[in-house]
């Protein structure tokens, strides 16, 4: 049977579904493992429209499953209530604002820190090799200054949003490996996969 989970300001809990071993928080600037964002940005900056996002890529959602599967996630509510569940496979951390926010099966954080601070007791629970970051626009702003690694959907056209990424906070990265994706019958746009590191 799986809880919901809640973190305080002096403890995180694991759900009982994964662990019952309690995390201390504290304040960090360093993480001990690799923070990856995942992360698709169109041309304007746009990752969002809506709660949702403004394309159908679903060769990228597979990448998405692949690159996070077995996984610490860490999201926002908003982007946690708009895909509706918690993301099988992974542990899903959600980032609010509101104390008193729970839902079923998924860990409720106040802090970026705090967040990570779980995520890293649980990647070491499952022998996992890094935290990834899943968004919206505020986690991801949070989330960058921990970050090593981003794995970056650049979508090849300008869209409506009202949520954005400020693609030149990544102009000083390596990129390491890159996947060109065209347009057809199963993509709305032509896209880019790119790995970069810091």
């Amino acid at each position: 049977m799986t809880t919901a989970s809640r973190i305080s300001s002096s403890s995180v809990t694991i759900p009982s579904r994964i662990s019952r071993r309690r995390w201390r928080c504290k304040v960090r600037e360093t993480t001990s493992l690799p923070v990856s964002l995942v992360v698709a940005v169109a041309d304007n900056g746009v990752i969002g429209r809506g709660n949702a996002l403004p394309w159908d890529l679903p060769d990228d959602l597979q990448h998405f499953k692949r690159t996070t599967m077995g996984r610490p996630i860490i999201m926002g509510r908003k982007t946690f209530e708009s895909i509706g569940r918690p993301l099988p496979g992974r542990l899903n951390i959600i980032l609010t604002r509101d104390s008193a926010w729970t839902a079923a099966s998924v860990t409720a954080v106040t802090s970026m820190s705090q967040a990570i601070e779980v995520a890293e007791g649980q990647a070491f629970i499952d022998g996992t090799d890094s935290v990834m970051v899943i968004g919206g626009a505020e986690v991801y702003r949070q989330a960058l200054p921990f970050a090593s690694r981003v794995f970056l959907t650049r979508v090849h056209g300008r869209v409506q949003g009202d949520a954005f990424f400020d693609l030149a906070e990544l102009e000083s990265w390596r990129e390491i490996a890159r996947s060109d994706i065209a347009a057809g019958t199963q993509n709305s746009h032509d896209f880019s996969i790119i790995e970069l590191e810091k």
